[in-house]
C-alpha cells in the first residue's frame, strides 16, 4: 500500500510517501510545498493544490493521510491552515484516493505510543521507522511522514481485525 501523508499548511505543506508492505515502511519520497508570504491567499492555494496534483501523478499513492487541525488562539491562522488543508483534501479527492484523517493524538500515539509526546520523539521514529539517515527537515515533512505511518498501523491493524471478526 502506499501512503501520502500530508501536514497542512499555507507557508508549508509538508508531504511524505511512503510504501507498506506487511509490517515494513519503505520511503518513496518527501519534503515540502513552500508559498511565499509576499503571494495572496489565493494564489498559495492555486499553488497548494496544483503542487500537491503532481506529487500525487508521480508518486500515484493509494491513500491519503491527512492531519487534523490543532485549533489554537490564533482564529485567522486556523482558518488560514484550514483553507489550505480543505485544498489538499481537494487534490486527493480529485485523484480518486481514499482519504484518512487523524488528530495529532492519534499520529503521537501511532508512533510513540504516547498521545503526549513531544514533537523530537515523533521525529526521532520517523527516522528510525523509516530507517533514514537523519531527521527530515523541515519539521512539517516529518510530520506529514508520521500521518502516513500513523495511517499504516492504523490500516494494518484494521485489517487483522476485519480477519479475525471473520473467523468468529
Amino acid at each position: 500500500m502506499r501512503i501520502l501523508g500530508i501536514d497542512p499548511g499555507y507557508a508549508i505543506l509538508g508531504y511524505g510517501i511512503v510504501e507498506m508492505k506487511g509490517n515494513h515502511f519503505q520511503v518513496c519520497g518527501y519534503g515540502a510545498v513552500m508559498t511565499e508570504a509576499s503571494m495572496d491567499m489565493t494564489d498559495r492555494l492555486k499553488c497548494l493544490y496544483s503542487s500537491l496534483t503532481e506529487i500525487i501523478a508521480e508518486y500515484e499513492p493509494e491513500v491519503a493521510s491527512i492531519e487534523e487541525l490543532f485549533f489554537n488562539t490564533n482564529t485567522k491562522t486556523a482558518i488560514m491552515v484550514g483553507q489550505a488543508r480543505g485544498v489538499a483534501i481537494l487534490a486527493c479527492a480529485n485523484s480518486g484516493m481514499e482519504i484518512a484523517e487523524y488528530t495529532p493524538l492519534q499520529i503521537k500515539q501511532a508512533l510513540v505510543g504516547n498521545g503526549r509526546a513531544e514533537k523530537k520523539q515523533v521525529q526521532y521514529m520517523v527516522k528510525t521507522i523509516l530507517n533514514l539517515k537523519d531527521i527530515p527537515k523541515p519539521d512539517d515533512t516529518a510530520d506529514a511522514l508520521a500521518a502516513a505511518i500513523c495511517h499504516g498501523h492504523s490500516a494494518h491493524a484494521n485489517e487483522r481485525l476485519s480477519r479475525v471478526l471473520k473467523v468468529k
